[in-house]
């Protein structure tokens, strides 16, 4: 009896942990080689399993594809969410810092990622929602719950446009230390806020910087 009740559970896990073993051989093959260079043959090989079970678990290269793409912006989401702690420098501060060690850490991958999903529209599509959600907490920890004002909206996309820009030359040219990134990124969304307020004098933002760059109260 105990055997029976332990079963269904053991089993759940053999799939969890297949399904896994599955989707890292994928994302290693995805963020090595373009997304037409890999058949589900070469997927089934890295991860030392048949093609029909490759099938049993994802039932096309596309779903396969989507689902590494979704497994990393979950993570990269879990890092960007907001805390609500600290002013809204702070926490952006903090939440940058950490993406860029994720992205230091994953480059190439992130890299190849951005390429292949710019021509898959299921991994645009995943792109799309993570980028989204980003501004929405951006935009939250500048407003609280307030509706921005459509400068700022434009403002704080315009800039998250150029931070995957920014971070793509980081990583393919590799020639400057993560920390002068940071500092550049965060300066950029600084000029965006105020560029923003120039261009709608009623945007009224309370910022506070702390820390040894940059101390004391701004408003944009």
């Amino acid at each position: 009896m105990m055997g029976d009740v332990g079963e269904p559970a053991y089993t759940r896990l053999q799939v969890d942990e297949r399904r896994r073993q599955l989707l890292d051989a994928g994302t290693r093959l995805f963020a090595e080689h373009a997304f037409e260079e890999i058949s589900m043959r070469r997927i089934a090989e890295a991860a030392g399993v048949s093609k029909a079970l490759v099938y049993h678990y994802f039932p096309s290269k596309t779903a396969l594809f989507r689902a590494a793409v979704e497994d990393a912006t979950t993570e990269l989401q879990e890092l960007v969410a907001s805390t609500g702690e600290g002013t809204a420098f702070e926490q952006l501060e903090r939440t940058l810092d950490a993406y860029l060690r994720w992205i230091e850490r994953n480059g190439q991958a992130w890299a190849r990622f951005i390429q292949s999903t710019a021509i898959r529209s299921e991994g645009q599509t995943v792109v799309d929602d993570f980028r989204t959600r980003t501004t929405a907490t951006v935009l939250a920890a500048l407003t609280g719950d307030g509706q921005p004002r459509p400068a700022l909206r434009m403002a704080v996309k315009g800039w998250l446009g150029y931070l995957d820009a920014a971070i793509f030359d980081w990583v393919q040219a590799g020639d400057m230390p993560r920390e002068q990134v940071h500092r550049l990124l965060v300066t950029a969304f600084g000029a965006a806020l105020a560029g923003a307020r120039d261009v709608d004098p009623e945007i009224s933002l309370e910022i506070t910087r702390r820390g040894p760059s940059a101390t004391g109260r701004t408003r944009t």
